[in-house]
């Protein structure tokens, strides 16, 4: 399956069983001979795919080199970063030189960041290795890292050259972690397509439907792309969940909740404002909590409301004063809300507060 995104920069990407063996094949169309490779990865995945993609990089005629990171969202940093682009400089890479991010969403946004950030702008290969990162954040060119007051707050939009989506590497991929990548692909689907809500509700098995699945999302996330590069209007629409989701993650300091547990908390949570506001067909939390549940998520978290509420005050999304949601009119079905923060606040208090909170 292929498909090309016509962004500012153009390029392809490729859902292939197998295709990390033909990494270097296809890095030789868009790559002089003999340019330099650095492969950035982390502590879990390159044991597992790096010396593959290492030996396909050789083959076609590369000059690869390696920077290997603590695996986890803790090392999501500027500090990260600065040793990746130490790394690059002692490894004398150019401007005709490339990278590739192994692995999942963390490597991705970091390996990106740096590329955009080197030499002010070195291209880049995106070869996800998880679900989430497959299903959403190796495509669009969104790279960050996040800072101590919010998630992904450091950041800059650079496309990649090139993305390779193998799902044989899901095979690989903890339960816990392919719960967390379920998390997005179930966000598409209330999003954009209420077929694939339905096929996630209704689905006994996911394996045989893995590669139409993927790519209904990269496709969803595509034309949304291609209409709004640079997250300025439509592009919201694939934060739904996201404010409150975003504010999770750091109420719990990054560290026991993943992101698309949180995720699938928050849409949830910004379902039932929703709904509250009259805005939201009636049961739309529900539904989207009973899919969440089906396949491992959790609906709820513990974590002080204040604190949450607090968190979303660096929301990307802000304007202002004014903070803009995404919420949905149904299942498949969604727009893009703006109140007061101060509205934002009594709204979430006086709908997901507990009863004798409120």
């Amino acid at each position: 399956m292929q498909l090309t995104v016509n962004t500012s920069k153009p390029y392809n990407i490729f859902i292939e069983r197998g295709c990390l063996d033909t990494l270097g094949g296809r890095c030789a169309a868009l790559f002089p001979a003999g340019a330099k490779a650095a492969v950035i990865s982390d502590s879990n995945v390159f044991p597992l795919y790096g010396e593959r993609v290492l030996a396909s990089l050789r083959a076609a005629g590369f000059a690869p080199s390696r920077f290997v990171f603590p695996a986890g969202e803790a090392s999501k940093q500027l500090s990260t970063v600065g040793e990746m682009l130490g790394f690059l400089a002692e490894q004398g890479l150019t401007r005709s030189d490339f990278l590739v991010a192994l692995g999942g969403g963390v490597t991705g946004d970091m390996a990106g960041f740096a590329a955009a950030c080197y030499l002010r702008g070195v291209s880049f290969v995106q070869a996800p290795t998880s679900l989430l990162a497959q299903v959403d954040s190796s495509v669009g060119g969104k790279t960050a890292v996040d800072l101590p007051q919010g998630k992904n707050l450091a950041g800059a939009f650079h496309q990649p050259a090139l993305v390779l989506i193998d799902p044989d590497t899901l095979e690989t991929l903890p339960p816990l972690f392919f719960a967390d990548g379920m998390g997005e692909v179930i966000k598409y689907g209330c999003i954009r397509s209420r077929t694939l809500f339905e096929t996630l509700r209704d689905a006994g098995s996911l394996a045989p439907l893995m590669e139409s699945i993927l790519f209904d999302c990269v496709d969803c996330k595509r034309v949304i792309v291609e209409h709004d590069e640079f997250d300025t209007g439509e592009r919201m629409l694939l934060n739904f969940g996201h404010t409150l989701g975003h504010a999770l993650e750091k109420a719990h300091g990054y560290t026991g909740l993943t992101h698309g547990a949180a995720v699938g908390i928050g849409m949830v949570l910004i379902a039932r404002l929703g709904e509250h506001m009259g805005l939201t067909q009636a049961g739309t939390a529900e539904q989207i909590a009973a899919v969440l549940r089906k396949y491992g998520l959790p609906v709820s978290d513990d974590a002080s409301l204040d604190e949450v509420i607090r968190a979303t005050a660096l929301d990307k999304k802000g304007l202002g004063g004014d903070l803009r949601i995404v919420l949905l009119r149904s299942i498949g079905e969604s727009f893009v809300h703006r109140l007061p923060r101060a509205e934002f606040a009594a709204l979430c208090r006086a709908s997901l507060a507990p009863e004798g909170a409120r």
